[in-house]
């Protein structure tokens, strides 16, 4: 066997490992974006969005009423359902992990830092997702360029 017909054999069998722990870390990724949607789609916008008493006595208490309650309500739901599109999901996860910086300040400076470590353990998933799907940022600037 020659040593072009040697490296041609073994190539596939190293593509197809690399393969298919690929599509094991995209599976993964795909499901902790479906996770993190559904997050912050129910879990944390529709309480918000159905002006929720808890909800509502916590904006009233930040100083934001139910204005700013319904703003982050609308903000995390575009947020979930963003995480969902491919061309958005990076910039979503991005956007989330600002409001996520912003719940962290709020959170330490009106309510005394209780549940202030949630936004920070919500951060790390979003910069994942952020940085494995960078990509989409570069084929979201292109549609808006091609757009302009």
């Amino acid at each position: 066997m020659s040593e072009t017909t040697a490296r041609v054999a073994s190539a596939p069998v190293v593509a197809e490992s690399a393969t298919a722990r690929g599509r094991r870390a995209r599976i993964a990724l795909r499901t902790l974006q479906v996770l993190l949607a559904l997050f912050y789609g129910i879990a944390s916008a529709l309480p918000k969005l159905i002006g929720n008493h808890y909800a509502a006595d916590a904006f009233d208490k930040i100083g934001w009423g139910s204005t700013g309650m319904y703003t982050i309500g609308a903000l995390e739901l575009a947020g979930a359902v963003a995480l969902l599109i491919p061309v958005l999901q990076s910039v979503a996860a991005i956007a989330l992990s600002g409001l996520m910086v912003g719940a962290f300040v709020v959170q330490t400076t009106v309510f005394d830092g209780q549940n202030a470590v949630t936004p920070l353990i919500l951060i790390v998933p979003l910069a994942l997702i952020a940085w494995a799907r960078r990509g989409s940022t570069g084929e979201l600037l292109k549609l808006v360029r091609r757009r302009v």
